[in-house]
């Protein structure tokens, strides 16, 4: 089935049978990475109704929801189409891997359903703050969309037509319009990816010359094996490093100091645009600078022979923006040597990284507040939850990113939506929560899918020298003097033995590190980690408080973002 088209998609309102344009839509994406799962959608008043349009490359039934973490166990959903009997729709809710089961209180209004070039178009509304149990609450977090769709319509297993992403509905930053073709492209060469369960293959390169200073406006995944693929992430070098190589990561080359993040994917992410105001610079050095691509592989059927040239293509323009774009690494250093060992048979266990930012100027001055636009979080398989806190004056001010409901697949760079200011002083911590109860060893923090991770990666303008800001704990000796080995936690460890292991790691001073571009160093072996507040919640409003506990989106103010997002389209 041919793909639906980009512009059918964005100008689909003109079409006959749909009505004239639809400005009251501004926001859209593709679900899929085919381009033939459409969504659209619009609100206009947070204690009113969110408006869901959902275009289809298929003439049988289809299906829309939200997740918890992106399957289908505890998501709402919505299924309908146009039949030989006219249309059908209904309000669902799914305990398993089943057929959704019908919700007694119908809480989705269908406002339309048309087939048209063999396209489905489904519009639809709901409540933004509905209370009923079975439904999904949406809030201004990233929600974990799902779709399915038939052939037919009789609702039957959908296959492989389904699939998920993650989507701020509520704060989301649509796509530009391209302003040109012009790309450089960062791949791997036809590579032989080894029967090994874990292996990352690093590429160290120049790019194509360009005499002035541009920016990249678009990182597109390019992905040749989407089973093995699990992340790629390109750093800039230090100035020292002259030669290119392609070869397996980590041997002792010069190119292991590259931790300049530039862009990133994981796996279950997709394109990344960048906000208008700002873009990754590159181009315009005085002399030629290289660049490190790595590839993780997860072979986990140790398949032999397999060969690979995924990587990333960087858009740019020479129409440059008004900031440019830093990545800063936060959380749990990703050494193997760090002893930050996680026990097993733990139900739920913390791991802290943090970050002092008042340490910046010993290697950066003078330092800006930094504007936080996006984030990726980063754990393996063990990985349920990750926060982001930010504090200020020592007091926890808000979360820079959260993940409730993490899941490993769908890993994704997240727009905040709204801008979050990290001031010099401010601190960043960052919490991840793993759960080991199928493990019977200790999982150590490394570079193996079955080794951790606790990592966010903050997406910010303007750049700054700083690349890294990460910490571990110092639990070879703690405050009180003792001694511990994490590495006796074992089977047999008791929930008392993990418990006392926790506040032990609670208590223990973060030796934190500073890197800059050129891979120089500030280290404070002092870091006190702070107290984490607790999610917050959403609590069912009364009717005669919801008029104080919501502001409408349409305010003066409102209105002039509303006409820019029309002006986007």
């Amino acid at each position: 089935m041919r793909a639906l088209p980009l512009f059918l998609c964005l100008f689909l309102a003109r079409k006959k049978g749909v009505g004239a344009s639809d400005p009251s839509m501004p926001f859209m994406v593709y679900l899929d990475r085919d381009h033939l799962v459409c969504l659209k959608w619009s609100f206009n008043n947070l204690q009113d109704n969110i408006v869901f349009k959902l275009v289809v490359n298929t003439t049988g039934w289809v299906g829309f929801g939200m997740s918890p973490n992106g399957g289908m166990k505890g998501s709402d959903i919505v299924v309908g189409g146009l039949g030989p009997s006219g249309s059908y729709f209904t309000d669902r809710y799914a305990t398993g891997n089943s057929m959704p089961l019908m919700d007694e209180q119908q809480s989705y209004t269908l406002l339309s359903l048309t087939e048209s070039d063999g396209q489905t178009i489904m519009k639809f509304k709901r409540s933004l703050q509905a209370c009923d149990d079975k439904d999904f609450h949406i809030t201004d977090r990233p929600i974990k969309l799902i779709y399915a769709y038939g052939t037919t319509d009789e609702i039957m297993y959908h296959q492989t037509r389904r699939g998920t992403m993650e989507v701020n509905l509520l704060n989301f930053m649509p796509r530009s319009s391209l302003p040109n073709r012009n790309y450089i492209s960062a791949t791997m060469n036809n590579i032989t990816i080894p029967n090994l369960h874990t292996y990352y293959h690093c590429k160290v390169m120049k790019f194509p010359k360009l005499n002035t200073k541009h920016h990249i406006y678009q990182v597109e995944p390019v992905i040749e094996n989407h089973g093995i693929v699990h992340h790629m992430i390109l750093y800039s070098c230090p100035s020292y490093v002259t030669e290119a190589y392609d070869e397996k990561c980590f041997k002792g080359n010069t190119g292991d100091a590259c931790f300049g993040v530039i862009a990133a994917w994981a796996i279950g992410g997709g394109v990344f645009e960048l906000p208008e105001n700002a873009g990754i610079p590159v181009g315009g050095e005085e002399k030629d600078l290289y660049y490190r691509l790595e590839i993780h592989y997860n072979n986990l059927n140790l398949e032999e022979g397999m060969t690979d040239s995924s990587g990333l293509r960087l858009h740019y323009t020479n129409q440059l923006r008004q900031h440019d774009v830093g990545i800063l690494t936060t959380g749990v250093m990703p050494f193997k040597h760090v002893q930050y060992n996680i026990p097993p048979k733990a139900p739920e266990f913390h791991t802290y990284g943090m970050c002092n930012t008042s340490l910046f100027s010993q290697l950066a001055y003078p330092v800006p507040d930094l504007q936080l636009f996006a984030v990726l979080l980063h754990t393996h398989l063990a990985g349920r939850k990750v926060r982001v806190g930010h504090y200020r004056n020592g007091q926890q001010i808000d979360f820079l990113s959260l993940n409730e409901n993490y899941n490993f697949e769908l890993q994704q760079i997240v727009n905040s939506g709204t801008i979050k200011t990290i001031k010099q002083g401010d601190e960043i911590s960052v919490e991840c929560t793993y759960n080991t109860l199928d493990r019977t060893g200790v999982t150590e923090m490394g570079l193996a899918t079955t080794d951790e991770m606790c990592l966010a990666f903050l997406f910010y303008y303007p750049a700054i020298k700083i690349t890294s800001c990460i910490s571990h704990p110092n639990i070879a000796l703690t405050n009180s003097g003792q001694q511990q080995d994490p590495m006796l936690l074992g089977e047999t460890t008791s929930q008392q033995e993990v418990n006392e292991y926790q506040n032990l790691l609670n208590r223990a001073l973060h030796f934190q590190m500073i890197i800059d571009e050129n891979h120089e160093a500030t280290i404070y072996p002092n870091g006190t980690l702070r107290e984490m507040m607790k999610t917050p919640t959403f609590t069912c409003p009364t009717e005669n408080a919801s008029s104080r506990l919501f502001t409408p989106w349409m305010s003066p103010a409102g209105i002039v973002i509303f006409l820019f997002w029309i002006a986007r389209m």
